[in-house]
């Protein structure tokens, strides 16, 4: 399915996100069992690829909006996915607070 991304900026997206999960430890681990370990990797997974995807539709967006030239695609993208997991969690605690809003029957 097409999705009007580059492979390439995709790769680079998502390098930056295993770089920021193996050097900045952004997805902890939690225990030292087999179903602690088997939650932390399928959540650095999907941190990965969302970083990725992330990196995918920005980066050209940014490059765009700031006129910096376009041989700095990939390190850009780089970039953004190594930060996209901070980033995002800033815009989610910055629109919706701290805590998760409070709903459901009185």
């Amino acid at each position: 399915m097409p999705l009007g991304l580059r492979a390439d900026v995709l790769v680079a997206g998502f390098a930056g996100a295993l770089a920021a999960i193996a050097l900045l430890n952004s997805v902890p681990a939690v225990g030292d069992t087999w179903r602690a370990l088997l939650e932390t990797s399928c959540k650095r997974l999907f941190v990965a690829t969302t970083s990725s995807l992330t990196a995918g539709y920005l980066t050209p967006l940014i490059l765009l909006w700031s006129g910096v030239p376009d041989s700095l695609l990939l390190g850009a993208a780089f970039a953004v996915g190594g930060g996209a997991q901070k980033a995002m969690a800033f815009v989610m605690r910055r629109f919706f607070g701290d805590e998760p809003p409070k709903g459901g029957a009185a």
